[in-house]
């Protein structure tokens, strides 16, 4: 079984969780027209994306032989955001502080991991609980952001730029706790490239994302002041 990267078992995931993600996020928005059946598809995702994100963190858990509780919780960044992405729309309301932090790392992770899986090849096949659990958070992570989107439960404007402040703060902060308190080499790549080889780590990731998150707030705020621009325009002219 090709496990590589671009691989044939990588090529047909993809085939397969894109094309059912896009018609089920089509279906959603055609038929779910009501807040209420809305909100149910929304928790529905969340619910799944909570569920996958356990069972992965559990089969690290169980991985090896030396059974570690404390690596329940996520040591990555896309592990966090799936499990702080999946509570913050299961427990919180909509456009709550939370999903202001998490939807954007949410959707470059999982967007990124997704197209290169680097631990594709750590099972013996695809099926391997640790490898397919972890495809599948990743892949209903980009989900539920797409689906937070389409149904407007989150309104993006650079005056929530103080969230990503506070929740890239307690990532660290979760992630020292874990190295200096469970002994764990390293986490959230405060030590480690996210890529071997790469200057890759927190401290280089951290202004990247600033950056790219800066620039999509303000392509988005563009956006709208064009749109205000052109239909004042047309009402000025009728």
């Amino acid at each position: 079984m090709d496990l590589n990267v671009f691989g044939a078992v990588h090529w047909i995931y993809l085939a397969i969780s894109l094309t059912l993600s896009a018609v089920g996020l089509f279906c959603a928005k055609k038929f779910a027209k009501t807040e209420k059946s809305q909100n149910i598809i929304l928790k529905c995702i969340a619910g799944m994306l909570l569920i996958w994100i356990l069972i992965n963190r559990l089969s690290q858990v169980f991985r090896y032989n030396n059974v570690r509780w404390e690596q329940i919780i996520p040591e990555s960044f896309c592990g966090m955001s799936s499990l702080v992405l999946s509570l913050a729309v299961l427990l919180g309301k909509k456009d709550n502080n939370v999903l202001h932090f998490v939807w954007f790392l949410a959707l470059v992770g999982a967007v990124i991991t997704i197209m290169y899986p680097t631990f594709l090849d750590q099972g013996p096949t695809v099926f391997y609980l640790p490898t397919i659990s972890g495809l599948l958070h990743h892949s209903l992570s980009l989900v539920m952001v797409v689906a937070l989107l389409l149904f407007n439960q989150i309104h993006i404007t650079y005056k929530k730029w103080y969230c990503s402040l506070f929740g890239f703060t307690a990532y660290f902060t979760v992630g020292a706790f874990q190295m200096s308190v469970f002994g764990f080499h390293d986490a959230f790549h405060i030590v480690e490239p996210m890529l071997s080889g790469t200057p890759l780590t927190a401290w280089v990731i951290a202004p990247i994302y600033i950056l790219g998150y800066g620039a999509v707030i303000l392509t988005i705020e563009l956006i709208r002041k064009h749109k205000k621009k052109i239909n004042g325009t047309s009402i000025s002219e009728e």
